[in-house]
């Protein structure tokens, strides 16, 4: 008997809706949470939602002064501590865990947060770009949660940050599309596997949000142009989510235990679209792609920040979401080089 296509989807909206009713939420008060790439963009709007929420924090990033600034900014003395080290050197990631149990006692949640978007055509990215992107966006989480394992095991939750881009890759993109893709199948897995240790793992895909983060980006191809373009996009009300919101779904998600959460119209709609017309979407992919800027003369990639133009620093919400969220130093203009 073939069941409609039509009461397949209402009982799965249904059972979705009745897991949602039945479970109760994840408590925050008193919970302690480990934010990597928590000194900037949506990292420090996710440290500031968790503390809104009644959790403590350790922000871990690589750069000494940016984690000051941070700690800074949140203005919870007691409740934040911060560690240095790369995602990507498994000895750091041990030193973060051992870190925030020192200083707030336990952990219960993770949110592998940090990672690189890598913006250029195909002909000017290397093997190394989709390395270094599998390290920081698929390894690293991998990697942070075997190490805070015991901590985290009866009752404990973590938080996937991949993207829109693990579930449609995006032209000019390519590396970072591979790793996040390799992020929500690794969300998935961990969500399988983790659930017999009482760990419950949500993957969340965000589209674009204005966190002030192309300035810091790595840029490849034509690369005044191909700046210009993801900067603007990136900033577009509309097609982008403010930061603050997109840290509230993302919280609430792992409030709920979602398996998976779409963050964004633009982005449940884009992926929408490739769940149920794929050939069209590719197309269009396809189409799109030959609208971007062409290949450049070197494989050599500049931050986003050297190739400000007029039209980029006249933004004010790109201006005003790079301030906001510890995207650049105090005094800094747009077309310096500083960290």
């Amino acid at each position: 008997m073939r069941i409609p296509k039509r009461l397949l989807l209402a009982a799965t909206v249904g059972a979705t809706l009745a897991r949602r009713a039945l479970t109760p939420p994840y408590d925050l008060s008193g919970k302690v949470a480990l934010v990597t790439g928590g000194s900037r963009g949506l990292g420090l709007a996710l440290a500031q939602e968790l503390l809104t929420r009644g959790a403590r924090v350790t922000l871990m990033a690589r750069t000494e002064a940016d984690l000051d600034r941070a700690q800074a900014s949140l203005n919870a003395p007691g409740r934040v501590s911060v560690v240095a080290g790369d995602v990507t050197q498994a000895a750091d990631l041990d030193r973060a865990v051992a870190e925030t149990v020192r200083a707030h006692g336990r952990l219960d949640v993770l949110v592998n947060n940090a990672g690189i978007i890598q913006v250029g055509p195909l002909a000017n990215t290397t093997e190394a770009d989709f390395r270094q992107s599998l390290e920081v966006n698929a390894l690293a989480p991998l990697r942070l949660v075997r190490a805070a394992l015991p901590h985290l095991r009866g009752g404990g939750r973590v938080v996937i940050v991949s993207s829109l881009g693990g579930k449609v890759a995006v032209p000019h993109l390519a590396p970072y599309s591979v790793s996040k893709f390799a992020a929500a199948g690794l969300g998935q897995a961990l969500r399988a596997e983790l659930a017999r240790e009482g760990v419950t793992v949500t993957t969340v895909l965000p589209g674009l949000m204005r966190t002030g983060s192309p300035r810091n980006a790595p840029i490849k191809g034509q690369q005044a142009r191909e700046y210009t373009l993801f900067a603007t996009l990136d900033n577009l009300p509309g097609l982008t989510l403010d930061a603050h919101e997109a840290a509230r779904r993302i919280v609430t998600a792992l409030v709920r235990g979602d398996a998976e959460a779409t963050i964004g119209a633009p982005a449940w709609l884009l992926s929408t679209a490739q769940a149920l017309a794929p050939q069209l979407t590719a197309d269009l992919l396809a189409l799109g792609s030959r609208l971007l800027p062409g290949p450049g003369r070197t494989t050599q990639a500049v931050a986003g920040r050297e190739v400000e133009t007029a039209l980029t620093r006249a933004n004010p919400l790109k201006s005003a979401a790079e301030a906001e969220f510890n995207q650049k130093p105090a005094g800094q203009s747009g077309g310096e080089a500083g960290a």
